[in-house]
């Protein structure tokens, strides 16, 4: 007995004192590990990485940037369903256990040892939550016992819901989706609240494995993680037997679902993007920032349709270049094969579809578009495809279908009705162009669009081609010429100029009329709406060069990319669009100079306001024609730059360019407010329309990047104008019609339509001109022109030399 009792205390003296030098050993590895350990609060701050996504003013996605797909959110408002699915695949005493679950370890250690499987219970929730966030990914037994401490601190520091909601945003999901939200988008483009129980279970079941055994990479070894997920949630009781039964039978329906891009913008969203990067660093793509652009939904769609309309129409009319590739029919000889070759080509547009020609003869050609689908294209659908032979040349008229489409050829095609019932052929334009739209008042940026697709190019024409505006660029000068007490009735001799250059050959230029006419004595109305070139000149020169290249510093137009020599009056200086639009918002707004800008408000990852835009308001009271214009207390008011008078005398000669001028298409619209300038540079290489209404101004371009020539009659009013008039049409539907103020100072007065001069109050006809006390002067003091009889009037003196 003694022996027994002798043995009992030297056993347990020698458990104590393995327990005691255990602890103390346990409580040393501590010691040295918890100098490395973070410090729990830093979790409460942690910032998810969030993507930067870009809207439209109307809250419409437009684009997403980042690496990681995440969506935060708080965990009352993630289902049951999803929350018990996780507990059951990870953790499911995750609320019972301090951090480290040594029942859920000896149940690991003992599966691993009878079945070599690794289920759920090696490591809880807590321990992911530890080394997911603060822990490097080696093996190691330091790492693993760090593990385990580090959640037990986190246990004691930080609640179980708040431990349970990180770990749901933060998990990786594989497919670059990071949280329960991300990953429900990614897989099933829906909410969490829209899975069924088979979809919650496959999402569950992702964190083990979730780049090798995701839906979309291995989707077999996804549906036996699903299914056990499953398993776990009967044998819990989360769910019921037949609940159970019908999600192990569910087929697979994870794909990949990129972000839901909800308005074709991509152009705005790139300067969004530049912007954001400018302001807040690579910090941008990570933390979650929302920018709200300036664009509207239905103008930026109006806008999207009109520019590539306009460019398909121009290109249609210069022939078709051929097919985008031949492809061997004998080698590829079913649909796989063909959908393979069809997934080189890219959707262009959203309208242009890859297509490979199966079978042509005389009167048609059957096309297969892919997906097992065919359509059939007649001797209408490609009648328009006579052979480009240069821009001003076509080969002959189309007669046969299989003069244009041979099989193997992949082409373009487009539907032509929305039931895509009717096809025809297409072709991607090779010409650019662009058009933007801002409001007047404060320069927001209410549609924009760079070109035909920027998938295709990123090349941003509206605000990085600089190119030459051609006569688009007069107003300007005849902006400064008013502010010298120049008018609409103020007259310049429209006669041959020339002038000593000798950097040209010969030594000196001879500037030309479009029509390569001269028409004599021109009232500057009339010189406006017919884009006389020689009238812009002289007149320019009467001015002096000086002072008005100073003066185009009002418009916010670059001074220095423009020439201090008389061609300057003739659009010789380069602008963008964007830069042309915001110069012709001065006259739409009545005299005030704006600044065009993109985002208006960003806010951060919390809902704050990190940035919003200063509002500089045009035509603050009194001026009331501009609906929604005002001087607002916390904005900044605009700078005026032009008198009144003068800005209203600019609206009404560029009106006039749309009722008798060169922009008489225009008149389609059947509006009266409306007013704008075609511009048309020399070899056709540009082609221009910058039109406004009161409250909304806009610039429709096209050319070429390489800055060849347009073909013959491409000018602004037949390659621009129709698409600012396509846009207008579709954006004008949300603008009443304006008929601005006369402002103070000016008067009506009856002039003489040949000399400029007033008629008095006995003289029959004549034209009704509102003009300031100052100009009325002018006009008395300027030189006629009559020669005293109505032939001599148009006898032109011999070329002015300058």
């Amino acid at each position: 007995m003694r022996f027994v009792l002798g043995f009992l205390r030297w056993g347990m003296g020698t458990l104590l004192a393995l327990l005691t030098f255990g602890l103390f050993g346990a409580l040393g590895v501590y010691i040295y590990l918890a100098k490395d350990m973070p410090d729990v609060e830093t979790l409460r701050d942690v910032q998810l990485q969030v993507p930067l996504r870009v809207f439209s003013r109307d809250g419409l996605l437009i684009s997403e940037y980042g690496e990681q797909r995440r969506q935060p959110i708080v965990l009352s408002a993630v289902p049951t369903l999803v929350q018990l699915a996780f507990l059951a695949a990870e953790d499911d005493r995750f609320y019972e256990h301090p951090g480290v679950d040594y029942q859920g370890i000896l149940r690991a250690a003992l599966n691993l040892a009878t079945t070599g499987e690794r289920t759920q219970g090696g490591s809880t929730i807590t321990m992911q939550i530890a080394r997911n966030f603060f822990l490097h990914r080696d093996k190691t037994y330091t790492r693993k016992l760090t593990e385990i401490f580090l959640a037990l601190k986190i246990e004691r520091e930080l609640s179980k819901d708040e431990i349970f909601e990180l770990y749901l945003n933060k998990i990786y999901l594989g497919q670059r989706a990071y949280g329960v939200v991300a990953a429900a988008h990614v897989y099933y483009g829906t909410t969490l609240d829209q899975l069924n129980l088979a979809q919650v279970a496959m999402i569950a079941g992702l964190p083990t494995a979730p780049s090798a055994a995701n839906p979309i990479n291995n989707p077999a070894r996804a549906i036996a993680r699903r299914n056990y997920v499953l398993g776990r949630m009967f044998h819990l009781g989360y769910i019921s037997e037949d609940e159970f039964k019908t999600a192990l039978s569910a087929p697979v329906t994870a794909r990949m679902h990129t972000p839901t891009i909800e308005l074709s913008a991509a152009y705005v969203g790139e300067m969004a993007r530049l912007e954001m990067i400018s302001r807040f660093g690579e910090r941008a793509y990570t933390e979650g920032y929302r920018v709200i652009t300036s664009v509207d939904a239905h103008l930026q769609a109006a806008a999207n349709d009109a520019l590539r309309l306009g460019l398909m129409e121009y290109d249609t009319r210069h022939g078709y270049r051929g097919p985008e590739a031949s492809l061997d029919l004998s080698r590829h000889a079913d649909e796989a094969a063909w959908d393979r070759e069809l997934a080189n080509f890219a959707r262009v547009g959203g309208w242009l579809l890859p297509a490979l020609v199966m079978s042509a003869d005389a009167q048609k050609a059957r096309v297969y578009l892919g997906g097992g689908r065919y359509i059939a294209l007649d001797l209408a659908a490609v009648s328009w495809a006579r052979r480009y032979i240069s821009e001003s040349r076509r080969g002959p008229a189309i007669r046969r279908v299989d003069e244009v489409l041979a099989p193997g050829q992949i082409v373009r095609v487009m539907a032509v009705d929305d039931a895509a019932t009717n096809w025809k052929l297409s072709q991607v334009p090779e010409v650019g162009g662009a058009l933007v739209a801002l409001n007047p008042a404060d320069g927001a940026v209410l549609a924009l669009v760079g070109g035909y697709d920027f998938f295709q190019s990123h090349f941003n024409r509206a605000v990085q081609a600089e190119r030459q505006a051609g006569s688009a660029f007069k107003p300007f000068i005849f902006a400064a010429a008013f502010a010298q007490g120049y008018s609409p009735a103020s007259v310049i001799n429209d006669a041959p100029i020339v002038i000593r250059d000798p950097s040209l050959p010969g030594g000196f230029w001879r500037p030309e009329n479009y029509s390569g006419r001269f028409y004599g004595p021109t009232r500057l109305r009339e010189a406006m709406a017919q884009s006389r070139n020689l009238v812009a000149i002289r007149l320019l020169d009467t001015v002096g060069v000086a002072y008005a290249h100073e003066y185009l510093d009002r418009f916010g137009l670059n001074l220095r990319t423009q020439p201090r020599r008389l061609s300057m009056a003739l659009g010789s200086g380069t602008v963008t669009p964007l830069e042309l639009t915001a110069a012709y918002a001065v006259f739409a707004n009545g005299g005030f100079k704006i600044s065009p800008w993109v985002i208006e408000t960003v806010y951060d990852a919390h809902g704050r306001v990190v940035f919003a835009a200063p509002q500089r308001r045009a035509c603050p009271q009194p001026c009331t024609h501009i609906p929604g214009s005002y001087r607002d207390p916390q904005g900044i008011e605009a700078q005026r730059v032009m008198d009144p008078a003068h800005a209203y005398q600019m609206n009404s000669i560029l009106q006039e360019v749309i009722r008798s001028g060169t922009g008489q298409r225009a008149k389609a619209l059947r509006r009266t407010d409306l007013a704008g300038k075609t511009g048309t540079t020399n070899d056709l290489r540009d082609a221009w329309f910058s039109g406004y209404h009161p409250q909304l101004a806009a610039t429709a371009w096209v050319g070429f990047d390489r800055s060849s020539s347009l073909g013959g009659r491409e000018t602004g009013a037949s390659a621009a104008l129709p698409i600012w008039i396509n846009f207008m049409e579709q954006a004008l539907t949300q603008y009443p019609d304006i008929e601005p103020p006369l402002p103070e100072g000016l008067v009506t007065v009856r002039i003489d339509p040949a000399t400029g001069r007033r008629l008095s109050g006995d003289s029959p006809g004549g034209l009704v001109e509102a003009l300031t006390s100052e100009q009325l002067l002018k006009i008395a003091q300027q030189p006629t022109y009559d020669g005293g009889t109505p032939a001599a009037r148009w006898q032109l003196p011999p070329e002015s030399i300058f």
